[in-house]
């Protein structure tokens, strides 16, 4: 067993079940899984946490689907709510901006080439690109209307980064295998550290979301637990959020991200 095998069998992570050891091996062999580390400057990303990417609360995702929408995860997505909010009130109460990405409306005009290969996407129940309470946008906080899956195409979100200047992406909501490897690749791509927190992303799949963790932890991002993130917000000084000091902050232990460059 390699030194990553091991790392990731005592962290119990998510894709042990479903990434085979032979694929591991073969990351191990090719260099994927370095810690890409944390800047000091970070914003966290709410990513399509919206009634329709939830359903009503209790049901399985099948239910969820049957008696609502298509998008709907279910108890999978709820059960990650909780935890989303705890990462928003602790972000609000450290200076870390708060960013929401959310789904716009959707009609065959924007939704374009997606509508074909996804007719679901559309809905004209206004309820459905609503938030739930606990992690709802509050005044003042900067919503992303975006009509694809990454949030960095066709908005302003990286122009806003920028302008904020955040140096590291806290990346929460859904779905672990859509729009937030989308937006996980492009943050990358535009050369932000990224963290995904394990526990409060959500899936209509567990196997999509098991496999798509272990890619991004590979190849894009670190993925850390709920707790590091908090640790890592609680541990951010005054002078390191609002001063441009570069200071860098190694990833939380057993995490992984990629070095830069396409895989």
């Amino acid at each position: 067993m390699s030194e990553r095998q091991e790392s990731d069998r005592l962290m119990a992570r998510p894709w042990e079940a479903v990434v085979p050891d032979a694929d591991r091996e073969v990351y191990d062999l090719a260099g994927l899984g370095r810690s890409g580390g944390l800047g000091a400057r970070p914003a966290l990303l709410v990513i399509d946490v919206q009634h329709r990417t939830l359903g009503p609360r209790g049901m399985t995702v099948k239910d969820a689907i049957r008696a609502s929408y298509p998008t709907a995860c279910g108890t999978a997505g709820w059960d990650a709510v909780s935890r989303i909010a705890d990462v928003v009130t602790a972000s609000r109460g450290g200076g870390v901006p708060v960013i929401h990405a959310h789904v716009a409306p959707k009609t065959r005009i924007p939704a374009g080439q997606m509508n074909a290969k996804v007719p679901a996407i559309d809905s004209s129940d206004s309820s459905a690109y609503e938030s739930p309470r606990a992690t709802a946008p509050r005044a003042g906080e900067l919503v992303v209307l975006k009509d694809h899956s990454s949030a960095f195409f066709g908005t302003s979100l990286a122009s806003s980064l920028v302008a904020l200047r955040v140096d590291t992406l806290l990346v929460a909501g859904c779905t672990t295998s859509g729009c937030v490897r989308a937006s996980v690749v492009d943050a990358v791509s535009f050369n932000f550290h990224v963290a995904v927190l394990e526990e409060c992303i959500y899936d209509r799949s567990w196997f999509a979301h098991c496999a798509s963790l272990f890619d991004i932890s590979r190849k894009y991002g670190d993925v850390v637990t709920q707790e590091q993130a908090l640790d890592y917000i609680q541990g951010l000084t005054k002078s390191s959020r609002t001063g441009n000091d570069g200071k860098h902050v190694p990833a939380p232990a057993s995490t992984a991200a990629p070095p830069r460059g396409g895989a």
